[in-house]
């Protein structure tokens, strides 16, 4: 063991048993390695295949090509869309350059898109709960934009203008916090009282999952550090979920990221990972805190246990029927 280099102690490091990588992004990557294997290189890939800069880098090592705008890809190229999703016009400029099509879309996200067109055809104004600068939505808006508007805080919920306030529905992005949105939507339906909820709860159960999780851990810990990027809707939410619980917490992408400062009366540790970090980075990081903070114990922490999984995309699955 490489002895403590700081006069920080850490007693103990409580691990979420609950954390990383959900079913959508297990899809999503296992999408461009298995393109990459059977179509060869390069495969290109609209956006960041999900929001993670070391996944990212393994998969540009081998072979993929990561672009903003189709333009930078040659005509007849395979085409990865990513998790979050794209709007119709996107595909549709993808088929315009003869692209090769396989969409990696997390199905929860499809899920809120054909929301999104089922409600436009009945005429109703949507409210979209989200982040106007998030990927994600971005995609879901273009489904119906004349029909769609965004609303991130409880302040923009009090001034949003529909068309017709008794014909109006809300969709929510799938990676955001339970109770900010919670909080939007009760300020929509003081608004409007015949607001139309989703079928279904459009926050993705690995969403609620994790931050549940986090509620339960952070009272037993001094501080909570998720693994993460800063640019992940699902990590920053788990940041806030614990900061709304009393406790500290920062978002870190490497466990090259902690701070000693952080650490000052920190006897207790809490560790989690977002739905799109990968469980090397958790590992590399409990080894990180033994060698440099002395920690000993480290304990995992259990709520509930996940058990789902998504099948590829149907155009992938007869990529590979057909040896391509």
């Amino acid at each position: 063991m490489v002895e403590t280099q700081t006069k920080v102690k850490i007693d103990k490091l409580v691990l979420a048993k609950l954390r990383g990588f959900c079913a959508g992004v297990v899809r999503a990557i296992d999408v461009v390695e298995k393109a990459l294997e059977i179509c060869g290189k390069p495969v290109y890939v609209r956006h960041e295949i999900i929001h993670n800069r070391y996944v990212v880098d393994e998969l540009r090592a081998k072979g993929a090509v990561f672009v903003e705008d189709l333009k930078e890809v040659p005509a007849g190229s395979w085409l990865v869309f990513s998790a979050h999703g794209v709007a119709p016009q996107v595909e549709q400029e993808a088929k315009n350059r003869d692209l090769k099509i396989i969409d990696a879309t997390c199905p929860l996200v499809t899920k809120v898109h054909l929301e999104a067109i089922a409600l436009a055809k009945r005429g109703f104004s949507i409210i979209l709960i989200g982040h106007a600068e998030h990927v994600e939505a971005i995609g879901t808006m273009g489904e119906a934009p004349d029909h769609i508007q965004i609303v991130g805080t409880p302040e923009e919920a009090l001034t949003v203008q529909v068309k017709d306030p008794a014909k109006v529905a809300y969709l929510t992005q799938t990676t955001l916090s339970l109770d900010d949105t919670k909080q939007i939507v009760e300020v929509l339906k003081k608004r409007f009282p015949n607001l139309r909820p989703p079928a279904k709860d459009d926050i993705c159960y690995a969403t609620q999952n994790r931050q549940n999780a986090v509620k339960a851990m952070v009272p037993r810990v001094d501080l909570l550090l998720v693994l993460g990027a800063p640019n992940s809707s699902n990590s920053l939410r788990l940041c806030e979920v614990a900061r709304g619980q009393g406790v500290n917490s920062h978002l870190i992408e490497r466990a090259s990221g902690i701070k000693e400062e952080w650490l000052a009366g920190v006897h207790t540790l809490g560790l989690t990972a977002s739905a799109s970090a990968p469980e090397i980075l958790v590992q590399e990081t409990v080894k990180y805190c033994r060698d440099h903070f002395g920690v000993t114990q480290v304990e995992e922490f259990e709520t509930v246990e996940e058990d789902m999984h998504f099948a590829l995309p149907h155009e992938l699955e007869q990529i590979i029927k057909k040896g391509k």
